[in-house]
């Protein structure tokens, strides 16, 4: 790994710190110690840590391989809707559902703004199916210890919401979770209700699984659905000519946000109506 790469890594590092309470809260949420951390920010990245270590800080804090590659976000509709609501469930300690089609800039929009505001977490149910790993991961992102007896771990973790100012838990890919899972999220937001803010998303697989399980009269779904809001929300408009024209204007807004020269209708004529490949075919045409 060279030079440059690791400067802008420890330059994100900066920019990332006051996300957290305490530098040693940075360190765990960095997976590294604090030790490790004050030397890389007093210029010492030599023989700290393993490359595989840096792409994984690169990889969490989106720092790309090229300088040039940056990516500028377009404030889309979806983007301006999800933060909008984000924003609202965290001020409020408020709770809210979005189950929506696929490809849409969901995960997109939930990174960007965990990244920009304190005590918001983001977390990718698909990686932490589990009640024991989900709040073991939401622990660790707040940057508290996620090791030793789940219990305390979990009664740390109430302890810490309860007591920050605001803050926000967002659950993507929520459909993924197992059924224990489901029935903790419900005891922690018992456990955190008026202090605590949560925001779940996941595609129409997700309101399909909920759906099925309220009317199965399945034990904690209706409860949790409630807790949620007792609603779907949903960005992208029905109708299939509504929904392509929809699109449409997302990929444009992406395509220009990142790269003004670009013929716009080779791009759409190329994605498919996917916003994931926008970004491959603007890199195709640098």
């Amino acid at each position: 790994m060279n030079q440059e790469f690791k400067n802008r890594i420890v330059a994100a590092i900066v920019l990332d710190r006051p996300q957290h309470n305490s530098s040693a809260k940075q360190a765990v949420t960095l997976d590294i110690n604090s030790a490790q951390l004050s030397r890389i920010i007093n210029g010492d990245t030599e023989n700290v840590l393993s490359d595989a270590k840096w792409y994984s800080i690169a990889r969490r804090l989106d720092v790309q391989l090229r300088e040039d590659a940056q990516w500028i976000t377009a404030k889309t509709p979806v983007f301006q809707f999800i933060s909008a609501q984000l924003n609202a469930c965290q001020q409020s300690s408020l709770s809210g559902l979005l189950c929506d089609m696929a490809d849409l800039g969901k995960t997109y929009t939930a990174r960007a703004y965990a990244k920009e505001n304190k005590y918001c977490v983001y977390i990718d149910c698909s990686q932490v199916k589990t009640k024991q790993k989900l709040i073991r991961e939401i622990s660790k992102e707040l940057g508290l210890g996620n090791t030793g007896k789940y219990s305390e771990v979990y009664a740390d973790l109430v302890f810490y919401l309860r007591s920050i100012p605001n803050p926000l838990i967002i659950l993507d890919e929520a459909g993924d979770l197992d059924y224990p899972a489901f029935l903790e999220l419900k005891a922690l937001w018992n456990a955190t209700e008026g202090c605590c803010g949560w925001y779940m998303m996941g595609a129409d697989g997700l309101r399909h699984k909920i759906d099925r399980a309220r009317n199965a009269s399945k034990v904690g779904y209706a409860e949790l659905f409630s807790r949620f809001g007792s609603k779907y929300q949903k960005v992208s408009p029905d109708g299939k000519e509504a929904n392509d024209e929809f699109t449409r204007t997302q990929v444009v807004m992406i395509a220009k946000a990142n790269n003004p020269s670009v013929d716009v209708k080779e791009i759409i004529g190329k994605v498919n109506g996917s916003l994931r490949r926008v970004k491959i075919e603007l890199q195709k045409a640098r």
